[in-house]
């Protein structure tokens, strides 16, 4: 594997959380978003920018992103990243302080039309013209393929569909992509097989792997994904999530999972573990049920050592 620092972006606040029927009070996701920030992971995803008819728990996507670009709110180093699917979401982004705009287009025709009403190549027009907007905003811009490794409609989806999505967004010159398991599918030599082809485009991209855990595999594929060169991983705490857009929505997975395999691989010590885990806990007792996580409820093992010495 290769020993690159892995980039955690952290994606619970918005497809954690966009499933649950509870809506979480903004000051307790305010609360939250600080202990992710507390805990030193790079990327936090506040929320999408979609309409809250759709989606009701992201109805203050807005008011969180103008609250942690006060400042003082958040470190420099902490990147905050937005979910647009369309303009008028773009134009909210661009107005109440987006970092990083993430958006993206399916490789599943199925899931497309689900999602948002277009096939794969309209949406894929219309979010390069979106894309090419906030670029010239100077934003960063992370494009994605969902069910790039397979749908839950539609069952396998041809390596191909995903490689020529890749290629459009090459062709216009974005280098930060994303390959993400929308329904779970995905196995790890189907991971190591699909990054390493795209890694093989151009020398110039920033690869990050978005898996859910529908059917266990999701820490495995982490670690397939960077053994193929993937330098970024995104995970939600408790392992909280799902596409609503899906056949079986599975949760995402789990940051504070992912982030104790990597510590006892000697990798991002620098990540506050325990906060993950403070705030895993904090959703388990919100939403008064047992969470898909598994550290949050046992602890580290480093912890666990320490409290028997």
């Amino acid at each position: 594997m290769k020993t690159y620092s892995v980039i955690i972006h952290e994606v619970g606040p918005r497809d954690g959380l966009q499933m649950e029927k509870t809506t979480v009070p903004t000051e307790t996701k305010i609360r939250w978003i600080e202990q992710l920030i507390a805990s030193g992971v790079d990327i936090i995803q506040i929320g999408s920018f979609v309409h809250p008819k759709y989606v009701p728990q992201m109805a203050d996507t807005d008011e969180l992103f103008r609250y942690f670009s006060q400042p003082g709110k958040k470190p420099e180093k902490v990147t905050l990243s937005g979910l647009v699917l369309n303009e008028k979401g773009f134009e909210r982004g661009m107005a109440c302080g987006v970092d990083m705009f993430c958006m993206g287009v399916s490789a599943s025709e199925t899931h497309s039309m689900k999602n948002t009403r277009m096939s794969t190549d309209e949406a894929l027009t219309r979010i390069l013209a979106i894309a090419r907007l906030a670029r010239e905003a100077g934003k960063q811009v992370q494009l994605s393929v969902q069910s790039a490794f397979g749908c839950g409609y539609e069952g396998p989806i041809a390596k191909e569909k995903v490689m020529k999505i890749v290629r459009r967004y090459i062709d216009e010159g974005f280098t930060y992509i994303s390959l993400a398991d929308t329904a779970g599918h995905a196995d790890p030599e189907q991971v190591r097989d699909l990054f390493e082809s795209v890694g093989a485009l151009s020398d110039r991209l920033e690869l990050t792997a978005h898996f859910h855990n529908t059917y266990g595999m999701a820490i495995a594929n982490c670690y397939a994904a960077v053994s193929a060169g993937v330098q970024t991983l995104e995970g939600s705490f408790a392992g909280l999530g799902g596409c609503p857009f899906t056949s079986v929505a599975g949760g995402n997975v789990c940051t504070e999972d992912l982030v104790h395999m990597l510590q006892r691989m000697g990798r991002r010590k620098d990540i506050r573990l325990e906060a993950l885990i403070e705030t895993a806990r904090e959703a388990a007792s919100f939403f008064q049920r047992e969470l898909p996580g598994m550290i949050y409820k046992i602890g580290s093992i480093d912890q666990q050592f320490k409290k028997e010495a």
